[in-house]
């Protein structure tokens, strides 16, 4: 399936008005579903969750029609209130048991699992960025339930290639799946895949009923893993001058909000660390994508370093950024990020207390 992403803002507007928030209840958990394909955008901040619901929210729909759409809008902001609360890095819960290994099997890597379902899946997130998210859990579930890797790894390799590539959203799902962020691991077999991707396979390693799933040894095409050498190849820039005088409003890989400050006069840069990048490294085409959005910001520069020697090198007085927990070392006047709920903040345990709390709000916005 060959996917495209447009870059301009226009087309992003149209993409969301396109929404059908029933339909896509219906059928999101097929790969060939009524999915919005806004999560790239909705990651790189240049719409924000807030703006997707303010859209449908001017359709006239009513709160029991569209619940899972909204659900599913509010996993996202949920994540991200985990991430502002709990090093991502680490098992929130309890220790992913057991773990045999810190690597990600290689047949995962080529895309050679046997699994059709995930195989055409992996390909699909080399070529086009993208992954459904069932085909990331069916993904994940092999990896850490079968193949028993420890998530944080292959969480990276996944993430280095979404174009929606979201610390907070990815890593707690991983660890979600994996058992370190849930009370139960999430297990996958191959009727659930033949159902969800239209595949037709029998006789795998995955064709077990849910009663014998969890009891099957890792097949040995799985138990050679390895550690990936994860590198960002970060664009050459064009050196430049700013205003001392002037405000700067900073953007990152998390910020590329065309809206933001639009109207105001000041210094836009696009700071790119190389130790952010070393520690989240990302694709060429995830770089490249981000580039594209960043051209819907007028007079944007490109800075690569770090954001001390931005500040220094340019003698910058009065700095802007967004929040958002991965801006280590930034200073300045920090700015919310848009929420569904800006009130319910802090950390939930689980979604269903974050969402109860939320749908109150909700209930009585789409009453």
């Amino acid at each position: 399936m060959s996917l495209d992403f447009p870059t301009d803002y226009g087309s992003i507007i149209n993409m969301i008005k396109q929404i059908d928030p029933i339909k896509y209840s219906k059928t999101r958990n097929y790969t060939n579903g009524a999915v919005t394909y806004l999560s790239p955008y909705i990651s790189r901040g240049f719409i924000s969750t807030k703006i997707v619901l303010e859209h449908i929210k001017m359709k006239g729909y009513k709160f029991f029609e569209i619940e899972t759409f909204l659900k599913e809008l509010c996993w996202r902001d949920y994540f991200q209130r985990v991430g502002q609360v709990k090093d991502l890095n680490e098992d929130i819960k309890q220790p992913q048991h057991p773990v045999f290994n810190t690597e990600v099997p290689i047949k995962i890597v080529k895309a050679d699992t046997g699994i059709l379902g995930i195989d055409q899946a992996i390909k699909q997130l080399y070529a086009n960025g993208y992954m459904h998210n069932h085909c990331r859990m069916y993904t994940a579930s092999v990896v850490c339930n079968i193949a028993k890797s420890h998530w944080l790894h292959p969480a990276k390799w996944m993430y280095y290639h979404l174009l929606d590539g979201d610390w907070a959203s990815n890593a707690c799902s991983w660890q979600w799946v994996a058992g370190a962020n849930s009370n139960k691991k999430y297990f996958v077999n191959q009727e659930n895949i033949n159902k969800f991707t239209g595949t037709n396979q029998y006789q795998t390693f995955l064709d077990k009923s849910y009663l014998n799933i969890e009891e099957i040894e890792t097949p040995s095409h799985l138990l050679t893993t390895s550690k990936l050498n994860l590198e960002t190849k970060l664009p050459k820039i064009e050196l430049f001058e700013l205003s001392e005088e002037l405000p700067t409003f900073i953007y990152n890989y998390y910020n590329l909000d065309p809206k933001w400050h639009e109207h105001d006069l000041g210094n836009r840069v696009l700071l790119l660390e190389p130790d952010f990048f070393e520690a989240y490294p990302v694709s060429e085409n995830c770089i490249d994508f981000m580039l594209s959005l960043s051209k819907n910001i007028s007079q944007l520069k490109v800075y690569i370093g770090s954001f001390d020697s931005l500040v220094k090198h340019h003698n910058l007085k009065t700095i802007h950024f967004k929040e958002h927990p991965l801006n280590k070392g930034y200073v300045g006047i920090e700015e919310p990020r848009d929420w569904i709920s800006e009130k319910v903040i802090g950390y939930y345990p689980s979604f269903f207390s974050y969402w109860k709390k939320v749908e109150k709000q909700l209930k009585n916005e789409l009453a």
